[in-house]
């Protein structure tokens, strides 16, 4: 602090001053956080996790200062793996993580095999990518055209895919019983997508909501696949998508068996 600044804080509280904070200041009031705003951002956040402040502060016309307040201090929203998540669980969201652990754990000690061969993750990454893997590698990897977005129906095109992919690079799986673990991704929960899963005998393994970190592709996944691209640049998206794909190919089986195992002890 300068010596002047000093000099000013001394005047301060030699005249009765008490107090460290802010005074109120006369004109302007303090950017509004009120409650209309306050469920409006909550509302985009719910239907779309990986909007950006400066998204939200233009779809909604407010400044991006009150945004951050909002989705930070009032919401206690934090960044997990680019999406807002709940900086603090509430007591159910606890309960629930500790029962859907439970039976997850109860669920692999009961079937052993199903830990190692038959786990298959999904996760939709940002609006257009899609990728499917297990603990042998990759098995597919969707990648939407740009200006497209992942939705139920695309989801669903998808899974179709999937379904055949699966036919071709692990025989008997489908035969054996697929058990998919994504998350609660609104592709992922809506009604059309849970209607092809039910058609098809899919078990779909419990996740708990807000929990990234108990989702393989989030933990395990997409940290490695950063890391590996950061400084990269590409002149063109067909490649990046080529990097994707030479990536994932070269990845040790190691790798993701160790990722589906991860699951357990967290």
């Amino acid at each position: 602090m300068s010596r002047s600044r000093v000099y000013q804080w001394c005047t301060w509280f030699g005249e009765g001053r008490t107090s460290l904070g802010d005074e109120p200041k006369s004109g302007r009031s303090k950017r509004s956080t009120n409650e209309e705003n306050t469920t409006r951002v909550d509302e985009l956040i719910r239907c779309d996790r990986r909007m950006k402040i400066r998204e939200i502060a233009l779809k909604l016309g407010i400044p991006k200062i009150t945004v951050h307040e909002i989705v930070h201090d009032t919401l206690r929203y934090r960044k997990v793996s680019a999406r807002w998540v709940p900086k603090m669980l509430t007591e159910d969201h606890k309960l629930q993580r500790v029962e859907i652990s439970q039976r997850l754990l109860q669920r692999c000690q009961q079937d052993n095999e199903m830990r190692i061969r038959r786990i298959l993750v999904s996760k939709c990454r940002g609006p257009q990518a899609t990728v499917f893997w297990d603990a042998k590698g990759v098995i597919l990897l969707d990648i939407l055209p740009q200006g497209q977005c992942i939705n139920a129906a695309r989801y669903c095109s998808t899974l179709d895919r999937f379904k055949e992919t699966i036919r071709r690079k692990r025989p008997g799986l489908l035969r054996r019983g697929v058990v998919l673990l994504h998350d609660n991704a609104t592709p992922h929960s809506a009604n059309l997508t849970q209607q092809w899963l039910q058609r098809y005998g899919w078990e779909i393994l419990p996740h708990s909501a807000h929990s990234p970190d108990l989702a393989p592709s989030d933990f395990h996944l997409f940290g490695p696949l950063k890391r590996h691209l950061g400084g990269m640049v590409f002149e063109t998206e067909d490649d990046l998508i080529s990097e994707l794909r030479n990536w994932f190919d070269n990845l040790d089986v190691d790798f993701f068996r160790v990722g589906i195992n991860l699951l357990l002890s967290r």
